[in-house]
């Protein structure tokens, strides 16, 4: 099975070791996103909402840069600095996902929801993600 490197300029660059996505197979899988913003080192952090936004256009940049959609994420993972962020991260994360034509059911993809010790630059909120086709 062959191994391609997601890498787009349309989401902000590693930090680190990694890449910002592996597809493997029909299998994409995207580290995880904080709020930055592209090209820049500058964090969204106005407020949770505005912080999740930027964290799922981060991930849809992904997705699209793999010719994929929120609708084939079948996997998140969602990490909290605090568990009491969770009703409002919710409530922009849902935005992103559609009702099916087939079925008219929300594709919502498996997830859990952790609160952490810390997060990378004491942001409030990483989404990870894993797409099929």
């Amino acid at each position: 099975m062959t191994k391609e490197i997601i890498n787009t300029p349309n989401a902000p660059a590693p930090i680190g070791p990694y890449n910002q996505a592996v597809l493997c197979g029909d299998m994409l899988f995207i580290s995880g996103q904080v709020a930055f913003t592209p090209g820049t080192s500058d964090l969204v952090m106005d407020d949770i909402a505005a912080e999740t936004h930027r964290v799922m256009q981060n991930l849809e940049a992904i997705l699209t840069a793999a010719s994929m959609h929120f609708h084939n994420v079948v996997k998140t993972t969602i990490f909290l600095s605090d568990m009491s962020l969770f009703v409002q991260v919710n409530e922009v994360y849902a935005k992103y996902f559609e009702a099916t034509p087939q079925s008219g059911q929300m594709a919502y993809p498996a997830r859990e929801t952790v609160a952490v010790k810390g997060l990378p630059r004491n942001v409030n909120v990483e989404i990870s993600m894993i797409a099929a086709r």
